[in-house]
């Protein structure tokens, strides 16, 4: 018997990522410690993906991030097309056992209504549960679709129709926490750190007025919509219909200047780890229920305690007063005063943290229990663990 799954990642990034992508990146840390557990891995994605798998499908060469933000009308083929080759490949052969899909609103829709003819699903949630109410509210899985969390807390947002087809959440990991608690640590500098996607609910705005009011140095790291580069944003009427340039203009980059509130754009590999790794923090000053926190597991692994607002996943993710500091959502004082008292937190027991709770090996067996669970509850029962460890 032959056990494969095929991970539907959706057509918008590469994997593993060239730098931001939340998704992507939980995948390339997955998809490996699958296959290391016997697991063949069919990978719905992008052609510029480049993780071993053991297939691929593709509708797209390259990922279709940047037209996230375009007008509807322009972009509704993208998530269709690929969706429409996912269901194809399925019905072509029949060795696959589980999808497992990451495909937001249309991977439940379409593989929810497919039935029989389709493998059991297990759909991750990795976002605000809030943001489809027409959808989530009403959802049926057919007795084959069944979804997960990225925490604890993003599951009690869901509405009771979705909340009943939820097996169970699995925190997010990094390749990063791997042997954490062995790595030797660096040097820390002066700075600290935000990193992620330069949007409203993202807080980089929040960050660079505390640098002023408190003479703090402050590094942003992410990308502004499509733009990855600061220079990408070079002169005045660059995507200004885009909602995260706007932000970013309007509110961020009056407050840079260079010294002490600095925008790197998007920052990957030795790069990101040495800026994380020298920070003296890391801030999250979310403005909304964040589900999964990539930034913060991140973060732990490479040393660096977290100080941010005491919402969504951020009490499951971070130890106060231990690994970080959190504080009552939008107290912008309080933040301060955390983020000058997070140099007493030891960078070891960080990295400990890590090594403990987010490797990529503890999140796959996580996942291998989800499918048992998913495959008996849609009336087609298989020992994972067992098939897996046998060769499948």
């Amino acid at each position: 018997m032959t056990m494969t799954v095929l991970v539907n990642a959706g057509p918008w990034l590469p994997v593993p990522p060239p730098g931001y992508g939340g998704i992507e990146n939980v995948l390339a840390a997955l998809v490996p410690e699958l296959r290391r557990r016997g697991v063949r891995v069919v990978l719905a994605t992008v052609g510029s993906s480049t993780l071993p798998v053991d297939d691929r499908v593709a509708v797209f060469p390259d990922g279709r991030f940047a037209d996230l933000q375009r007008p509807y009308n322009r972009v509704m083929g993208v998530a269709a097309a690929h969706l429409h080759r996912v269901v194809r490949e399925l019905r072509r052969r029949d060795d696959v056992v589980l999808v497992h899909d990451h495909q937001e609103a249309f991977g439940p829709t379409v593989l929810s209504t497919l039935g029989r003819d389709c493998p059991p699903v297990l759909h991750t949630l990795h976002w605000d549960l809030r943001k489809h109410p027409e959808l989530y509210g009403d959802i049926d899985g057919g007795g084959s679709l069944f979804v997960n969390g990225v925490s604890f807390a993003q599951l009690t947002t869901a509405p009771p129709a979705l909340r009943a087809l939820s097996v169970g959440h699995v925190h997010l990991s990094t390749p990063l926490a791997v042997d954490a608690e062995r790595r030797p640590g660096v040097a820390k500098g002066d700075h600290l750190v935000l990193m992620g996607r330069v949007t409203r609910y993202k807080g980089q705005a929040v960050a660079a007025r505390m640098a002023h009011r408190t003479g703090a140095e402050v590094v942003l790291a992410g990308p502004v919509g499509p733009h990855h580069r600061p220079e990408e944003l070079a002169g005045p009427a660059v995507d200004e219909d885009n909602p995260d340039v706007r932000y970013f203009r309007e509110e961020v980059e009056p407050l840079i200047d260079g010294r002490r509130v600095r925008w790197v754009g998007t920052v990957a590999g030795e790069e990101r780890d040495n800026l994380v790794a020298t920070a003296r923090a890391s801030l999250v000053p979310i403005d909304w229920e964040e589900p999964g926190g990539t930034a913060v597991v991140e973060s732990l692994a490479l040393g660096t305690p977290v100080v941010g607002f005491r919402r969504g996943c951020l009490p499951e993710l971070v130890e106060h007063g231990r690994t970080g500091l959190l504080v009552d959502p939008g107290d912008e004082d309080a933040l301060a005063t955390a983020a000058g008292e997070a140099t007493a937190l030891s960078p070891d027991d960080c990295r400990r943290e890590a090594a403990r709770r987010f490797t990529p090996s503890r999140m796959a067996d996580r996942y291998l229990r989800l499918y048992e669970k998913v495959l008996a509850r849609s009336g087609r029962p298989l020992r994972v663990h067992d098939a897996a460890r046998n060769g499948a």
